[in-house]
């Protein structure tokens, strides 16, 4: 799909001057005639982005290029990427590093050389960088929660300033703080998150380790990535367990400034990119980043408060294979748990031999009383008596439904065949859900190596472009939400192109014109636009895009250095009065100077320019 150049020759200079990188845009909207004409909040926004181009030269492909205009209801604004910080940031006063990775008394770490453990995803850490950062609205002030994605996965808070008449965020000094993690099990690989409609940080834990793992007479369990939490553990990995890994974290700012921390057991342990909260404050999606990978729904029994509910897991019902796939969505109930339950199972460090017994197929086949499953590899399953009570029922499965929950999902029969599964989003003025596959390929395939063992549920082609999906959303009765997903189909998927040695584009394995890889997505509410990130991999220089729902057209808006990820873009419309697009460039190994993951913002966006 061709992107629109919405703005065609009299932006072309502004496009190629948008190598910013530190920079603050000023609002050119100090005319009061313009500032009659600017929407309320509440009206409906359409959104038009000027577009930037694709990096070519070296001085582009070494910065940060962002969009430097936008039409808002047909009215122009100044806009423009601005930094707030990066990874390795020191408070002059709190003496704390922005990034800074802390043991399990919450105590520095340093490598071997003394330099401090700085999870920026391009030194010596194990893992990809500085991820998502919550943007907290709260007692008069604006907080910054950043969670890191790396084995040792860290997060910080830190207090911004607000320009009162440009909207400019900035860090304040003396506020930066980190948030220990040590009365839950530690951090691990936080990756995508939500600032939750009831604003509070709610992150993720990528990528759980393996509960079949044991510690060796080495001190090493062989998994080169849960071993590199050792030094969290001040290298006794026998303190620690793979089930202290894989869940989905939250963080609260009280009515007092202080910080408050939970992980929430009750929505279960697999490979968390995102947890997207619903309207309703109860209905959660889960999605689940790796092969062969489930998709899942928690909705809690109360309102604001995620600490007990039922869990469900997708089973998709193909319709057609047209479209990157079109399938009605039935939900498969994993049960009910509180964190409390699960937690308490968690502390005494079980093997993935108390949940399951696993046995390996013989000839393709498994032996009476094993339950046949495909959720990474063909493996023949059975519930253990994990309570010790000579009986096998629901109290069992309730732990395996937590602990091992891929697993559980397709147990009861859930689909359990997804590939690189990544962000969501909601359209609340259409009814319309999104969620992001960075590869559609393995079990998404027909009678894939993926399928074999498993129900073979999802049978459509290859892209290794990616795809972003639509889904309906409605009531329903039986599960007690408004918010359920109904059916799932493709929206607007990348386009493999080989671009020949010598092009301007080489380099690149998927159409420059087009999205690749995508990644988190985010709604800007109440108006036409989606936005998509890319992750790594099939655009030499990652993008952001504007996805125009009305008109079906990408814009690019946002492109990052060499080798740095676009992670977890993310809309404020108004803090107090001011909209910003957040996003990260993680890990830009390809930038000749600064090396460092950073957050900023596309805008300030004004959309009530008569409260100003």
């Amino acid at each position: 799909m061709k992107t629109e150049n919405l703005f065609k020759a009299s932006l072309i200079a502004t496009a190629l001057a948008s190598v910013l990188t530190a920079c603050t845009i000023d609002l050119d909207l100090d005319d009061d005639e313009d500032d009659a004409e600017q929407p309320s909040q509440s009206e409906s926004l359409t959104l038009k982005f000027s577009e930037v181009a694709t990096p070519i030269t070296t001085s582009a492909q070494q910065s940060i290029l962002a969009s430097r205009e936008v039409e808002v209801n047909g009215q122009l604004q100044s806009i423009g990427y601005n930094r707030i910080m990066a990874t390795g940031h020191e408070d002059s006063i709190t003496g704390e590093i922005f990034g800074l990775s802390k043991n399990h008394m919450d105590q520095p770490i340093y490598f071997e050389d003394g330099s401090e453990y700085v999870c920026n995803g391009t030194n010596d850490g194990v893992g990809s960088g500085l991820d998502y950062n919550s943007l907290i609205h709260k007692n008069d002030k604006i907080y910054m929660v950043s969670q890191f994605e790396c084995q040792i996965g860290s997060m910080y808070v830190q207090e911004l300033a607000q320009d009162a008449e440009t909207g400019a965020l900035s860090p304040v000094e003396g506020t930066l703080e980190f948030i220990s993690q040590k009365d839950e099990f530690g951090g691990w690989v936080h990756c995508a998150g939500q600032t939750t409609p009831w604003n509070s940080h709610l992150g993720s834990e990528e990528y759980e380790p393996s509960g079949a793992l044991t510690v060796g007479e080495d001190g090493k369990t062989g998994s080169f990535y849960y071993d590199a939490i050792a030094p969290y553990w001040d290298g006794d990995l026998t303190k620690a367990s793979p089930y202290y890994y894989g869940w989905t974290p939250e963080v609260i700012i009280e009515d007092n400034g202080d910080v408050t921390y939970h992980k929430h057991y009750s929505m279960g342990r697999f490979a968390h990119e995102l947890a997207y909260v619903m309207p309703d404050n109860r209905t959660v999606y889960l999605s689940d980043d790796g092969t062969n990978v489930g998709l899942f729904m928690f909705v809690a029994d109360q309102e604001k408060d995620l600490s007990a509910g039922t869990l469900y897991a997708v089973k998709w019902n193909q319709v057609s294979k047209e479209n990157n796939g079109t399938a009605n969505l039935e939900w498969v109930n994993l049960g009910h748990a509180t964190n409390a339950e699960i937690r308490e199972w968690v502390a005494k460090k079980p093997h993935l031999s108390d949940i399951f017994e696993v046995k390996k197929p013989v000839d393709g086949s498994c032996e009476d009383g094993y339950t046949s499953i495909n959720a990474g590899s063909h493996e023949c399953i059975k519930l253990q008596d994990i309570n010790q009570d000579s009986v096998i029922d629901e109290k069992d499965e309730k732990i395996a439904s937590r602990l091992e929950t891929r697993r559980f999902a397709a147990y009861m029969g859930a689909t359990t065949e997804f590939r690189k599964e990544e962000g969501i989003t909601f359209n609340e003025r259409d009814g319309k859900m999104y969620i992001a596959m960075s590869e559609v390929a393995s079990g998404m395939n027909d009678a894939s190596s993926n399928d074999t063992g498993g129900p073979n549920h999802i049978r459509v082609d290859s892209n290794a472009c990616g795809v972003v999906y639509e889904l309906n959303v409605s009531a329903d009765s039986s599960i007690g939400s408004d918010y359920v997903a109904k059916d799932m189909q493709g929206l607007v998927a990348g386009i493999s192109k080989s671009y020949p040695a010598g092009d301007k584009y080489e380099g690149n394995s998927c159409d420059v014109d087009s999205i690749a890889s995508p990644d988190n997505v985010s709604y800007l509410a109440d108006s036409n636009v989606l936005i998509i990130g890319e992750d790594t991999g099939s655009h030499n220089n990652n993008m952001i895009w504007s996805y125009d729902l009305d008109e079906g057209t990408l814009t690019r808006i946002f492109t990052t250095p060499l080798g740095a990820e676009t992670t977890s873009p993310f809309w404020y419309k108004d803090i107090n009065g001011f909209g910003y697009l957040t996003a990260v460039a993680q890990h830009p190994s390809g930038r000749e100077a600064d090396k460092e993951s950073e957050i900023g913002y596309v805008g300030p966006f004004r959309f009530s320019m008569n409260d100003k």
